[in-house]
């Protein structure tokens, strides 16, 4: 009886050694899903990386994360974000970088905070004194419950973009700005330099921040060049004649590049040459 309970009780820590080793290997789901989102903005990109608490009938702003604290802004790991160009955030300078970002949840606004330690588990070791800059945004109530923290870029433009970040019953909004047009003007100047020169490139630079047509007019039709029967070489080309007031060759390109698209049966083009056209003929 005693080598049977001695060969039981062996069995049973055989046993639980196998389920500790099973269990050490598990793969579960993790309550607060991650999230890495990748956002091309101005000359660089933007990439914040998050945790995703679900609401589960909780109260969350007032009751599990209180007003008037610094919250992660999200699960596990604080929230990061990182910016491969210097911008500017409500309107204030913030250098290339990788942020912690926490916030201060409010009733009438929130405190947004990046902090320079990127790195950290929740807020249990932050810091005000690592803050690199904080700004204050208006809280927007949400008639409808969003149960899994979201956030997104939305309104972007090649210098401007809104962080909206929204859970529960509650959201906010951080504008984002960069300046790129130095930079581009620059990059211009010295690939002109070179053999290949980005006539196309540079010309649709020049045509949509309003700079010097004449220009943007003379390398448009170096770009044709390379392919005189390219629609969009026409379509381009027509808009600048359009905004320098010259009517009349607009329609007269607009019409060149109908007929190329249509012979090389490229509908898209056919269609944009045709709106061109409609609109030199006002």
């Amino acid at each position: 009886m005693k080598l049977f309970n001695k060969a039981v009780a062996l069995l049973i820590v055989l046993l639980g050694l196998a389920n500790l080793t099973s269990a050490q290997g598990l793969k579960i789901p993790q309550p607060s899903s991650g999230q890495t989102i990748t956002q091309d903005f101005g000359l660089g990109k933007i990439t914040l990386t998050y945790s995703r608490p679900n609401v589960k009938g909780r109260t969350i702003f007032g009751g599990m994360e209180p007003l008037g604290v610094v919250w992660r802004t999200g699960a596990n790991a604080a929230t990061r974000i990182k910016f491969t160009e210097d911008v500017k955030i409500e309107g204030k300078d913030l250098p290339a970088g990788e942020y912690g970002l926490f916030s201060i949840p409010g009733k009438k606004e929130w405190t947004v905070i990046f902090n320079k330690i990127a790195d950290q588990w929740g807020a249990y070791q932050y810091k005000e004194s690592d803050d690199v800059l904080r700004v204050t945004v208006k809280t927007t109530p949400l008639k409808d419950k969003v149960e899994t923290l979201t956030m997104q870029f939305g309104d972007v433009t090649e210098t401007s973009a809104q962080l909206n970040v929204m859970w529960e019953h509650s959201a906010f909004a951080v504008n984002i700005t960069t300046s790129i047009d130095e930079k581009v003007m620059a990059n211009i100047a010295e690939a002109m330099k070179g053999e290949k020169k980005p006539y196309f490139a540079a010309a649709q630079y020049y045509f949509q921040t309003g700079k010097d047509l004449k220009t943007a007019l003379a390398w448009m039709t170096e770009a044709e060049k390379s392919d005189p029967k390219a629609p969009w070489f026409k379509l381009w080309k027509g808009r600048i004649q359009l905004k320098m007031g010259d009517k009349a060759a607009a329609m007269a390109t607009a019409q060149q590049g109908i007929d190329a698209a249509k012979a090389q049966k490229i509908d898209e083009y056919v269609r944009l040459n045709t709106e061109l056209l409609a609109q030199a003929k006002k």
